[in-house]
């Protein structure tokens, strides 16, 4: 099972570094965007204006509750490769996004739903419910160690696509694996489960906004992702991509605004039994929200600016040579097809002392995570040569005791 290839087309120019739209410090060298990405300059203005608007609400208008949240769904669904923008939902996290499939995606008694292991737990807990209420296994696909010619990476794709079989229902996965930057080959996955009838419900946090997706190629059913990583947004704001399983569902609650007619505010009170086109049904209460929206406006406009596959160019430009002097100093790094350049894991060397690691990352003001079994590092285009140094320092030293 192997992904898309992700490099930018022959006529995208090179992407620069963004490091002068950001605040960051020039001695923090901050390698982690999957943790939350840093708000740019853009952003930050946004939500000041947004907030000193409803210092005087009298500024803020009828159209001004559906504009922005139109617009926002215009940007994500260019993200992820859709023609509908109607098929967007805003919703306060992933985790909702998550909680609106599994409330509207059927699992018989017998069935199984199949996940992967160590996954981000808000793609998780809904599944587990979903399975113990229906009598239904859950399906927890691991990593292996590689074998061979077969990678890590390359051995958990082909067990996901195993774990799939006729008694499937949900398939429940993310893009890239949040521990280690792991990268599923879902448009193989996506025909896999269509073979079976079951649902493909993604969670892409750790990738749009820097990796390349298409619905359409892919084909899933559902797709949601957080704004406050790779969409460069605010905390407590997601969107979430709804295929057509979803066009007669049943929302999580029943808001107003996402209700037919819901922009005549003199005839609310004229209730209304069908719903806006489209995933608008699934909004989360308050979606038109004055201060975040506007942040999160300005995070879709920077990425879709930058576009994801010159991201992931940038990247493997500006960790290539690191990457190549972790393997000589024993850190293991999954090949580059199964996992992303913005996103990887480097597995310890036998014997390095994960608190002397972290101490000297502190020291350097190196900022990173520790996930799993592995050092993750998650650059982005504002990042530059001397976080990449900054880096290597850490990395030489504490391997040289």
């Amino acid at each position: 099972m192997t992904p898309a290839a992700s490099g930018p087309p022959d006529d995208a120019p090179p992407l620069d570094c963004q490091r002068d739209r950001f605040s960051l410090p020039r001695h923090v060298h901050y390698l982690n965007c999957a943790y939350m990405a840093p708000l740019s300059r853009a952003a930050e203005a946004a939500g000041i204006d947004g907030l000193r608007r409803k210092v005087v609400p009298t500024g803020i208008h009828p159209d001004d509750f559906f504009a922005p949240s139109d617009r926002a769904r215009r940007l994500f669904a260019g993200l992820v490769g859709s023609q509908e923008p109607e098929r967007v939902a805003i919703h306060p996290g992933a985790s909702y996004g998550i909680a609106t499939a599994a409330r509207n995606l059927p699992v018989e008694e017998g069935q199984n739903l199949v996940l992967t292991g160590e996954q981000f737990p808000g793609n998780v807990y809904a599944w587990t419910r979903k399975a113990r209420e229906a009598g239904a296994e859950v399906r927890m696909v691991g990593p292996e160690d590689g074998a061979g010619d077969a990678s890590r990476g390359a051995l958990w794709n082909e067990r996901l696509l195993d774990a799939v079989d006729e008694g499937t229902a949900v398939v429940a996965v993310p893009h890239v694996h949040w521990t280690d930057g792991t990268r599923f080959g879902l448009a193989e996955l996506g025909r896999r489960c269509r073979s079976v009838g079951a649902a493909l419900v993604l969670d892409v946090t750790q990738s749009v906004g820097a990796l390349p997706l298409d619905v359409s190629e892919i084909r899933p059913d559902a797709v949601v992702c957080a704004a406050y990583k790779w969409l460069l947004g605010p905390y407590s704001l997601a969107f979430a991509w709804f295929g057509p399983r979803f066009d007669d569902g049943e929302p999580l609650e029943e808001t107003w605004i996402g209700r037919d007619r819901s922009e005549e505010f003199q005839k609310l009170v004229d209730y209304q039994e069908s719903y806006q086109p489209g995933a608008v049904r699934y909004d989360v209460a308050e979606r038109s929200n004055f201060a975040l929206l506007p942040v999160a406006l300005a995070g879709l406009e920077l990425v879709t600016d930058w576009r994801p596959e010159r991201v992931q160019r940038y990247c493997a430009d500006l960790t290539g040579g690191l990457l190549e002097e972790a393997v000589e100093l024993g850190f293991d790094v999954e090949e580059p097809r199964w996992r992303g350049e913005h996103l990887f894991g480097l597995r310890m060397p036998p014997g390095l002392d994960l608190g002397e690691l972290r101490d000297r990352l502190s020291a350097r003001r190196v900022v990173v995570s520790l996930r799993g079994t592995a050092l993750r590092l998650s650059p982005n285009a504002y990042n530059d040569e001397a976080d990449v140094t900054a880096l290597r320092e850490v990395l030489r030293s504490v391997v040289a005791g």
